[in-house]
């Protein structure tokens, strides 16, 4: 079976995301979570909130390749400062990233129309309570959307929970 990307997927899945109260909406290519290697496609917009995580439940790498705008990719180290900020953009100098299972990391959407495909280790499984941040605030927290706004001009060295 071919699996195509295209204009219309990345334009309904931002559609979708724009809608979405999470602001993002993803198309999975694996026919289930039980698969060994999971793809699928992502659309954030600014605004979305994904708590700083690892994956050390299962020992899973994940891979993110930029297909249209542009995210920030932060890892951190185990107090929460960031150590990196990457900025991955469709068609510029750096548009994709792996990371491995210990790395604590998190993104935030740059632009409008932002579509990423993230390839990683299956089966799926829960996030592990030691796998979340616990110096970040969960999802939907008002917190939340302040770290997320915090991270627009955060770089490395900062310290969301030092500021």
């Amino acid at each position: 079976m071919l699996k195509i990307v295209d204009t219309a997927l990345m334009d309904s899945l931002t559609a979708k995301a724009v809608e979405s109260p999470r602001k993002r909406a993803h198309h999975n290519f694996h026919a289930s979570l039980e698969e060994s290697i999971h793809r699928l496609c992502i659309a954030a917009e600014p605004g979305t909130y994904i708590r700083p995580h690892r994956h050390l439940a299962g020992n899973k790498w994940e891979l993110f390749v930029v297909l249209r705008g542009s995210v920030a990719i932060f890892i951190y180290d185990e107090a929460g400062r960031i150590e990196k900020r990457i900025t991955l953009k469709a068609g510029g100098e750096t548009c994709a990233v792996e990371m491995s299972a210990d790395t604590w990391h998190g993104f935030i959407a740059l632009e409008h129309g932002t579509v990423f495909m993230e390839t990683k280790s299956g089966p799926y499984l829960s996030p592990a309570g030691n796998d979340s941040a616990a110096w970040a605030p969960e999802e939907g927290s008002p917190d939340a959307a302040a770290l997320e706004k915090w991270l627009h001009s955060a770089g490395a060295g900062d310290c969301w929970h030092s500021k």
